[in-house]
Parts: C-alpha cells; sequence; structure tokens
C-alpha cells in the first residue's frame, strides 16, 4: 500500500449515495480495522466538518484534517495533504452528504462546489461508494452504473455493502456488484451496535461517549471479518498535484506550511473542552507555522487564557448544552476580562461568539449570563437552522487583516441573534460583509467592539496569502 519513498500520500474517497448511508460508520470501522493490523493510516474529511474528524482521530490515533475543494486555495490543499500524509502510507477520505451534492453553485467543471465529487476529481483518488442496501437487491446494479457512468473524472473502485439483512441478501448484492463491474470491499450487517447517538447539529461529541472505544472496536471486527485486502490494495493511488509548482517529491518538501488565518497575537489562548470543541487543526497548525505560541484553557473548568497570553480564541461547539456552568465560571470571565483590560485581542466563532454575548437562552427558555463582551444577545428557543458557504469581506483593519480581506467560511447554526450585525455606533460595528457560494449578497454578519469580535461563521482560509499582522 506504501509508494517509494518521495511519493505523493497515497489514498481514495469514501462516499454515499446520500446522506445517513452509513459512510461515517464504515469509515470508522476500516480506520480502526487497519490501525489494528498495523498499518499507517491517517484520514481526511471532505467539507466543513468538526464532529466526524474527532471520531476519526479516535480510530486512528492521528490527527484528521478537512479538505475542502470549494473553500481552500490550492496552496492550501496541497499543505494540508502533506499534513495528512506525515508518516502514514494511506489516507482514508470521508466525504460529505451524497457523492454528487454540495452547495447550489457549481464549480469550474461544473461540479456542485465542494462536493466530494469534486474533490475526488481534482486529486486523483477512487471513491468507495457505501450504499445503504435495506430493501434494495438486483436494482443496486442500476443504482452503481448510475453512479459509476455519471461523470468520467470520478472513479468508483468499490462498493462498501450497509446494512445487509442476511447470507442471502448479500449473495444477491454482490451478484448486482459484479453485474455492474464494480468490487466489494467489505460488508456490514445490519447491527444495533453500530448506531451511535445523535443530536441538532450531528453525532453526540466523541469526547462525550464514554461506549466510544467499544464501537469502534465492534465496528472494526464487523467490517474486518469481511474486507477484501486485494481490492484494498488496488484501491489507493498518489494524489494528483494540485498546486502549480505540485511535484513528485516529498510532501514536507513541496510547500510552506498553509496559513489560512493571520495570527491573532504572539501568544494565543484557544477555549478547548465539550463547550469549545470547533476549532481547526490547520488554523492551529498555520498559527504556530507563522510563530504564534497556542495554549489551551477550559471556561468549562473555571479557567481563563493565560496570563501571558495576548489573543485569546473562543472556537464554535455547544455553548448552549453549558450555559449554566458557563454562566458561573468566574474564573473564565475573569480571566476574559483581564486579557481585555491589558489590550489583547478576542476573536469568537458561532459557540463562542455567543459567549462573547450579554446573554445565551437555551431551548427551555432560559436566559444566562454571558461574558457581555460584546453587544449580541443569542437564542435557541425557536430554533431555525442556517446553513452554508460564505464569502466574507473583513470591513475595517484589525487582526484579521486589513480591510478588505476576504475569507472563505462556512454558516452552519441553529441560535438566532439580536445585535449580531448593524452600522456604527456605540454598540460596535459589523464585522463582515457576506456573499453565498453563489456570489449573491448575503448582509452583514458579526460584531466588533475594540480588540474584541466574532460573527457565526467559521473562517477555513483567506483569498489570498497573509498580509501582515494588525498592530493596532
Amino acid at each position: 500500500m506504501a509508494g517509494p519513498a518521495g511519493c505523493r500520500p497515497a489514498g481514495f474517497l469514501i462516499a454515499a449515495p446520500a446522506s445517513g448511508s452509513g459512510k461515517t460508520t464504515a469509515t470508522l470501522a476500516l480506520l480502526r480495522y487497519l490501525r489494528d493490523t498495523g498499518r499507517r493510516v491517517s484520514s481526511i474529511k471532505v467539507g466543513p466538518d468538526y464532529i466526524d474528524p474527532a471520531f476519526h482521530a479516535a480510530a486512528s490515533g492521528r490527527a484528521c484534517f478537512n479538505l475542502d475543494a470549494w473553500a481552500m486555495r490550492p496552496e492550501t490543499l496541497e499543505a494540508t495533504l502533506a499534513l495528512a500524509g506525515r508518516d502514514a502510507e494511506l489516507i482514508v477520505g470521508e466525504g460529505v452528504m451524497g457523492l454528487f451534492d454540495g452547495a447550489a453553485a457549481t464549480d469550474a467543471r461544473g461540479f456542485a462546489a465542494g462536493s466530494t465529487a469534486s474533490l475526488a476529481a481534482l486529486l486523483g483518488w477512487p471513491v468507495v461508494l457505501v450504499v445503504d442496501c435495506r430493501g434494495m437487491g438486483a436494482s443496486l446494479a442500476a443504482l452503481l452504473r448510475g453512479f459509476a457512468e455519471h461523470r468520467a473524472e470520478v472513479v468508483l473502485g468499490g462498493v462498501i455493502l450497509n446494512a445487509v439483512a442476511s447470507e442471502r441478501h448479500e449473495a444477491l448484492l454482490r451478484t448486482a456488484c459484479r453485474e455492474a463491474g464494480l468490487p466489494v470491499l467489505a460488508v456490514l450487517r445490519r447491527d444495533g451496535r453500530l448506531a451511535r447517538p445523535s443530536r441538532h447539529l450531528g453525532l453526540v461529541q466523541a469526547g462525550e461517549d464514554p461506549a466510544l472505544e467499544g464501537f469502534l472496536d465492534h465496528a472494526a471486527r464487523a467490517l474486518g471479518g469481511t474486507l477484501d485486502s486485494d481490492v484494498l490494495q488496488a484501491l489507493s493511488r498518489p494524489a494528483r498535484g494540485i498546486a502549480a509548482e505540485a511535484a513528485d517529491v516529498a510532501p514536507e518538501r513541496q510547500r510552506p506550511p498553509a496559513r489560512p488565518l493571520t495570527p491573532l497575537g504572539q501568544h494565543i489562548a484557544v477555549a478547548r473542552d465539550l463547550a469549545f470543541s470547533f476549532a481547526y487543526p490547520l488554523v492551529l497548525e498555520g498559527w504556530r507555522a507563522a510563530g504564534a505560541e497556542i495554549s489551551f484553557f477550559s471556561p468549562l473548568a473555571g479557567e481563563g487564557p493565560a496570563p501571558q497570553a495576548d489573543a485569546a480564541y473562543l472556537p464554535g461547539g455547544y455553548p448552549e448544552l453549558h450555559g449554566a456552568a458557563l454562566a458561573a465560571s468566574g474564573g473564565f470571565a475573569a480571566g476574559m476580562q483581564a486579557l481585555v483590560a491589558r489590550g489583547g485581542t478576542v476573536y469568537g466563532e458561532c459557540g463562542g461568539y455567543m459567549a462573547l454575548g450579554r446573554f445565551l437562552e437555551d431551548k427551555d427558555g432560559t436566559c444566562h449570563s454571558m461574558l457581555g463582551l460584546l453587544p449580541l444577545e443569542s437564542s435557541f428557543r425557536e430554533p431555525r437552522r442556517r446553513l452554508g458557504y460564505r464569502r466574507a469581506e473583513l470591513l475595517a483593519e484589525g487582526p484579521l487583516g486589513p480591510a478588505g480581506t476576504e475569507y472563505r467560511a462556512h454558516e452552519f447554526h441553529y441560535a438566532s441573534a439580536q445585535g449580531c450585525a448593524g452600522a456604527q455606533g456605540a454598540d460596535g460595528e459589523a464585522l463582515f460583509r457576506l456573499t453565498n457560494a453563489a456570489g449573491e449578497e448575503a448582509g452583514l454578519a458579526g460584531r466588533r467592539v475594540g480588540r474584541v469580535m466574532g460573527s457565526f461563521l467559521h473562517l477555513i482560509d483567506r483569498e489570498s496569502e497573509p498580509a501582515a499582522a494588525f498592530s493596532g
């Protein structure tokens, strides 16, 4: 499976005809099985997702990085692949939604923006299709032919049969795969032990699941008993060069590390616990590569930023599930206020943004006091999903860059908010001007008061190389 020294990272993508087909379960089972059998396997997750990568990391023992063909510059994609491929003989990628599903906009090759198919064509990696086979038999052949022939640039390399009822059912499905000309990589039988608990943003977080290790071991045994090693060996291939200078050399020598966001400071304290867990590893790696020191603190444990920190980052997560604990966290509030008093920078995304506000109302209508650093009141009493890619233009010079700096971002939340965007005034000013993936105006977003700022956006990458850090 491993190529000769100096080859680009080899891998393949796991996708499905639709969401809910079992691709996460299949990916986790394969990662854990390969790890347990001594393979040096790492993983990537297609698109903007924080929850699945944490499960990947638990299954493989390695950090999982996101790859996003819409939101990332070619240089960022290259650098991310290099990070994922460090000391690994294989990268297993999990797709997003259905194979050809993405944003309403299309990319330069006519794929849905951000789709798994778009990334598969870009990388030249084959796709393993996970099919939920409940209620399906011979018709599987027609479904597989349709996906295999839909776009020539996307190569199906195999199938994982999921939710198979019996040996007889499996035999029928294997016959359909042979008819469609596709090999079966593995089979997963119907098994209630393979189900995982979910909530409004996806699976319950890996760090909250005490039964996770047992689930991963069981899933690995269930898949490993049917895995066809010859099919697996034939699947992986080196990633095609993406950036202009890409060559068939050692990945760590191809390009300097990606720096998606300009560092917020020289020492950035990052909130990390069950309330604030949605931070992209690539962003933190980029800050380190730019020379910033990173430390972590837990607001739920009553901790604030390190006294020597000159910046704090509050990533997204689930503050709405921990409102009372955050409101009672005196150490968190005191530490954040001290950082602001000494002129430090504070940046919050989504859940972190809500924590910077005046209060947060949970789904039961209980209001919890937050930090009060931004003029923002957020509520989950009447949840409404807001989801999609965004282009975000910075409205004024600040720690995120000069005015006019453009970012690629993603928005996914159920909270409503008051005071989250508007004209300049005593209550601060808006942070970004937005357009969606189709280029349509999407209004203003976020708030900024001095060096405290935030929005519901998760910033992924910038449109161009970072400018000099803000020092005002």
